[in-house]
């Protein structure tokens, strides 16, 4: 159980920063380019990077390229139904 609660207690760090949990709010939704959570953050393409390649190295977050675009998505089940129930309860 130790294990358990170590791990949640990461991820609920990891989600501690608003500027994060507003990039998984929209990332709940579905799939999205650097370009779109710019353009839906208000935020600049630099700083976005940063937080979504940190994000990526703690596992929130996965990314594919295609083309030109990279594309981003919550990587874990379990975050995602942690954020939509984060999202019901507090933005209703």
């Amino acid at each position: 159980m130790l294990e358990q609660c170590e791990a949640t207690a990461q991820i609920l760090k990891s989600l501690a920063h608003p500027q994060r949990l507003q990039l998984l709010c929209h990332l709940s939704q579905g799939e999205r380019t650097v370009s779109e959570l710019e353009k839906l953050c208000r935020s600049s393409q630099s700083q976005l990077s940063q937080f979504l390649q940190r994000m990526k190295s703690e596992g929130l977050v996965e990314a594919r390229r295609e083309g030109k675009f990279v594309y981003y998505t919550v990587a874990d089940a379990r975050i995602l139904k942690l954020i939509q129930a984060l999202h019901k309860v507090f933005c209703p």
